[in-house]
């Protein structure tokens, strides 16, 4: 690209529902482990939580009217996929598998509010 070269992902963004930051911290911080990360000042107003996701972020923000992204997602690597899907399925949430790339194992969740999630073993590419 002449004049700009995008070196990486700094975050990414979920919409989710006005007063959902409970929700999103219970999910997102203690089921999936995430530290949250301390918004600036500036944007506390607006609602929403952020997440610290690698060295990048993972922003929530508040979305009215709010609809869920079904297809639109983005795909955690994990180190063990199974090991998080029996953690997640034990903690009652529905895991979707995807076995149409057999050389990449991964599979699906909805966060809280309906967000399509991928979860992906490390090092699998497609």
């Amino acid at each position: 690209m002449r004049g700009a070269t995008v070196t990486g992902l700094d975050h990414l963004q979920l919409a989710m529902p006005p007063a959902g930051e409970g929700s999103a911290r219970a999910f997102y911080g203690e089921l999936l482990g995430l530290a949250e990360l301390p918004k600036p000042a500036e944007l506390v107003s607006r609602g929403g939580v952020w997440f610290a996701l690698g060295t990048q972020a993972l922003h929530l923000g508040i979305e009215t009217p709010f609809v869920p992204a079904r297809k639109a997602h983005p795909a955690f690597a994990v180190e063990d996929l199974e090991a998080c899907r029996a953690h997640l399925q034990r903690s009652n949430v529905e895991t979707v598998p995807d076995t149409t790339l057999p050389h990449v194992r991964r599979f699906y969740v909805s966060d809280p509010f309906g967000n399509r999630l991928e979860f992906v073993q490390a090092g699998d590419r497609f």
